[in-house]
């Protein structure tokens, strides 16, 4: 998808050194940080550096990749990454997001979904939608976007065989 589609983007954690994944067009972070974590199908908290569990399929994840602006003003990219994070936890069917960014400035956000309506419902947010504009105008050097349908999933944790 171009960055003039309307994409389902999703939001880096506010506690990345520039944050903001798309929510909107908001997800990025300077330092690695796996986020979200749920042990029942509530959405999950981008403050805990554990994988979203795997989900019965098949659901939906959302990927969005992303590189900032050199040198951008990103004073406002915090709050309003905060506030998208707020907002997608209200969509029905919203499973929980995994956030990581390297050294670099490459930033990946992954936001999983029960199904389609999901997705659709997050990404005509109007407020989500005027985040993906700024994050356009201001944020972001470059995006993309991939929306999946899970088809396979699993997990491990050490002392849980």
């Amino acid at each position: 998808m171009s960055p003039q589609d309307s994409s389902a983007s999703l939001s880096a954690p506010a506690s990345s050194a520039s944050s903001a994944s798309s929510a909107s067009s908001a997800s990025s972070a300077s330092s690695a940080s796996s986020a979200s974590s749920a042990s029942s199908d509530s959405p999950a908290s981008l403050s805990s550096p554990v994988p979203v569990r795997a989900y019965d399929p098949p659901y939906y994840a959302v990927v969005f990749t992303s590189v900032k602006t050199e040198g951008g003003e990103f004073a406002e990219y915090g709050e309003t990454n905060e506030r998208m994070e707020e907002l997608v936890k209200e969509i029905p069917g919203y499973l929980g997001m995994d956030h990581a960014g390297s050294p670099g400035g490459l930033s990946v956000t992954v936001g999983y979904f029960r199904d389609a309506g999901a997705v659709e419902e997050w990404r005509s947010n109007a407020e989500h939608r005027a985040a993906q504009k700024r994050g356009r105008a201001e944020w972001y050097q470059r995006y993309t976007l991939h929306v999946a349908k899970v088809e396979r999933s699993h997990g491990f944790e050490r002392g849980q065989d």
